[in-house]
């Protein structure tokens, strides 16, 4: 049995709805054509919520980006996408009835921490068995606050009659590098890459404390730092001894050409393209997909959608899967 598994951020993938509210009574519009539209009006103590991020209003992702990110997804034709950064299981329900067509049975997604409303979520065309989620896991070192800001999501994947289970797969979104314009920038990184340490180890003892040393299993997602990062040390180094699958991917197509040759990236192994105003881009393998010592040698090849545009088509992020062997 032939498995692909990928993992994709779709960057902000919102709701075109941007408002919740509770109506405690309905009024009766009777049978009059003239009086059978309603108007409310949200004011006062009403439980109305905007959704709004550091006094901005979170707007719908832009259709065009959408069907962009759709058609890569399309073109992928994973069996199981682990996805980022999506509002709620609403719009990742929609986004696959509009734009994919209903390509997945099983879409799953569990509400995490960010302010942002962006979560972890899966598509699967295979049955599901288990969720678990781990949004209230706390690290040693900050026992009274979550390590995670989203979530760290466990999900089961059966055999395609549902009767057994094929392999686990562990989605991630760890910290950012991002620091707000009012905080110090070298303070702001040194929490943040803590803040990432501290998300890594968390991962890893939770992983190892729930699977064995012959459990097939998948730990993914976009972990905001490259495989070699010092500071997913405490997951990749670990005791688990899992290994990179994307160390050798194939890329879907040639990057589109920097405007100087020497500003090209040196290996097929990046999914995140960032440039700084004066500086050359970084490519960087942001996005993982480390597969446990019992899949390693299952690996049938590795490989990255690479974008035709340079800040991306739909999303910052290329996505990336493999295919295994079961």
């Amino acid at each position: 049995m032939r498995v692909k598994v990928g993992t994709f951020n779709l960057n902000n993938l919102f709701s075109r709805f941007n408002f919740s509210a509770s109506i405690n009574e309905i009024q009766d519009a009777g049978t009059d054509a003239a009086a059978m539209s309603v108007r409310y009006e949200f004011t006062g103590d009403d439980p109305v919520r905007i959704r709004q991020f550091r006094g901005a209003l979170i707007r719908a992702k832009d259709e065009v980006d959408t069907q962009r990110i759709a058609d890569r997804v399309l073109e992928m034709d994973v069996d199981v996408l682990a996805v980022q950064e999506v509002e709620n299981i609403d719009i990742l329900k929609d986004f696959n009835r509009r734009f994919l067509n209903g390509l997945y049975e099983f879409q799953m997604l569990h509400e995490g921490n960010d302010p942002r409303f962006i979560d972890v979520g899966f598509l699967s065309k295979l049955p599901v068995g288990s969720i678990a989620s781990f949004q209230t896991a706390v690290h040693p070192d900050r026992p009274d606050e979550p390590v995670f800001g989203r979530d760290l999501l466990e999900m089961e994947i059966l055999n395609s009659t549902g009767t057994r289970r094929i392999l686990t797969i562990y989605n991630n979104h760890l910290k950012s590098h991002f620091v707000p314009f009012n905080q110090d920038p070298v303070e702001g990184a040194r929490k943040a890459n803590e803040r990432r340490a501290r998300q890594a180890a968390t991962v890893a003892r939770i992983v190892e404390a729930r699977t064995r040393p012959d459990t097939r299993y998948i730990i993914t997602g976009d972990m905001n730092d490259p495989p070699a990062s010092e500071f997913l040390e405490p997951l990749t180094q670990s005791n688990l001894g899992i290994v990179d699958g994307l160390s050798n991917p194939t890329q879907t197509r040639a990057n589109k050409p920097e405007t100087d040759p020497a500003d090209e990236p040196t290996t097929t192994a990046w999914t995140h393209r960032f440039k700084a105003s004066g500086e050359p881009p970084r490519h960087e393998l942001l996005d993982h997909i480390w597969l446990s010592p019992s899949l390693a040698d299952r690996l049938e090849g590795a490989f990255i959608d690479r974008r035709k545009l340079h800040g991306g088509d739909g999303s910052d992020h290329d996505p990336a899967w493999v295919e295994l062997d079961l």
